[in-house]
């Protein structure tokens, strides 16, 4: 390490290291890396250097589930980029993976949507892509060797017209086989959207009326858990006839969860996310309309499932499923509010001050909002963790300060939250994208400085390149 090489020591914190844990150091940055982990006492002149003052340093937490644009579909205005990743890097997400979705050819669709986020983003960025055509299959290859994208969305729920709003075309099990099998072969990851949409339009047709519990109560009896752990459980097995890797996204249930532990003891390349929400609220929640999601918010017993899961390891990252669709979509009755909603500023605050607040380990809490996706999805040492050489992706907390989540400190275009009015025993001071504060003491900066995430693997091809990356550490 070159001293005058330094731009940036971060004294007096404490830092979390992989293996030892929260450890008395100073981090020293340089060029947008991390150039050394020294003791306190050690000498390294900085360029600046600023006192911590005993706060705690993470990696800056990843949220590999995201949506962006007015439409969810694609991000294409300044403001799909840049409110939306302000409201990430206010809670300490320095990476995020949002998903393009279109029925056309991904190659311009992925060019217009990468422009946006480069002149706009304050977070870096990848992307999954959404398919669902035969020429989004063909292509397959070249998406994950010319444009960096390793991962890919199936809506299981998309048949008939289902898809038609989002402009997707209607699909089947054949579909997702041909699917999976592609990305097994080009050591690629599918992330499936697990409904049986037939299941649910019989349930509707009893489920009109209003539940006396609730609109909450309501929207979790037309589409019980059970709709999602059946899908779950027919991918995860297609998953193990193909050989692919399969990431269970936005995982809401007990009853899914169950169904992902027992088809994982059999076949090991399953992955499963869960969302802030699932871990945070409950179909017994004062949020109204807006919380209404796909699939539903759970019972308390399905929270408390989903927390157990997440302390054992069996749920392996936590992701938003941020939708920014404006408040005026959902201030309606529960069967034609939109579904979705705003979370990649609440994700890490909620998860790291609810997560202590029950004991979990604070590695495995690293763990799931950071470092296995980072693992999972072909970032890791990139990003995910703090040693020399990895990208400055810094989240700095104050477990001693509190934040109030108001939908005017989120900065989504959405304009309101489910969890308005929630106070949170967390504050995040500092977050640093690649060395850059892109929030200092509290304050957003103006400046975007987010970068293109290339991943050329996700699954458990990225993961055996993590195992060989760790065992040639010394």
């Amino acid at each position: 390490m070159n001293a005058d090489r330094v731009d940036l020591r971060l004294q007096g914190g404490r830092v979390f290291l992989h293996g030892t844990g929260l450890t008395e150091v100073d981090v020293l940055l340089a060029r947008g890396r991390i150039a050394g982990i020294v003791a306190p006492d050690a000498p390294g002149a900085a360029a600046e250097t600023v006192d911590l003052h005993g706060a705690m340093v993470l990696p800056g937490a990843i949220d590999p589930h995201v949506h962006l644009g007015k439409d969810i579909r694609v991000p294409k205005d300044p403001d799909d980029a840049a409110l939306e990743s302000a409201s990430a890097v206010a809670g300490g997400v320095t990476s995020v993976l949002v998903y393009l979705m279109s029925a056309d050819p991904y190659e311009s669709v992925f060019v217009e949507a990468r422009a946006v986020m480069e002149q706009h983003s304050h977070t870096d960025f990848g992307f999954h892509f959404v398919l669902g055509t035969p020429e989004h299959l063909r292509a397959l290859p070249a998406y994950v060797s010319e444009l960096g994208v390793s991962s890919f969305k199936f809506f299981m729920n998309f048949r008939g017209d289902e898809g038609a709003y989002l402009g997707m075309p209607g699909n089947d099990d054949a579909f997702m086989y041909e699917l999976l099998g592609l990305t097994a072969e080009h050591g690629a990851m599918v992330n499936p959207h697990p409904e049986n949409i037939e299941l649910v339009r019989r349930l509707r047709e009893g489920a009109r009326p209003d539940n006396e519990q609730g609109p909450l109560w309501a929207w979790n009896a037309a589409r019980p858990p059970y709709v999602e752990a059946e899908a779950l459980q027919r991918v995860s097995y297609l998953a193990s006839v193909t050989g692919a890797s399969m990431y269970a996204v936005h995982t809401g249930s007990k009853a899914a969860l169950d169904v992902s532990r027992m088809q994982r003891s059999a076949y090991p390349n399953l992955f499963v996310e869960t969302c802030s929400h699932y871990l945070t609220l409950s179909v017994e929640s004062d949020c109204g309309t807006y919380g209404k999601v796909n699939p539903p918010l759970r019972t308390p017993a399905d929270v408390e499932a989903l927390w157990q899961g997440l302390a054992d390891g069996s749920v392996d990252t936590i992701g938003s499923d941020h939708n920014a669709r404006h408040r005026s979509f959902k201030e309606k009755d529960i069967w034609t509010a939109s579904a979705g909603f705003p979370g990649v500023g609440v994700l890490f605050p909620l998860t790291l001050a609810e997560g202590l607040a029950r004991g979990v380990d604070l590695a495995r809490l690293v763990d799931a909002t950071s470092t296995r996706a980072a693992k999972l999805f072909g970032l890791y040492p990139r990003k995910g963790t703090i040693r020399v050489g990895s990208d400055a992706d810094l989240v700095v907390v104050d477990l001693d300060g509190t934040t109030t989540i108001t939908a005017d400190e989120q900065h989504s275009a959405a304009q309101y939250t489910p969890w308005e009015g929630r106070k949170v025993p967390v504050r995040v001071v500092h977050t640093l994208v690649r060395g850059h504060f892109a929030v200092r003491d509290g304050q957003l900066d103006t400046t975007a400085t987010g970068r293109y995430l290339t991943r050329h693997n996700s699954g458990s091809v990225a993961l055996r390149a993590v195992h060989g990356s760790e065992e040639d550490q010394p």
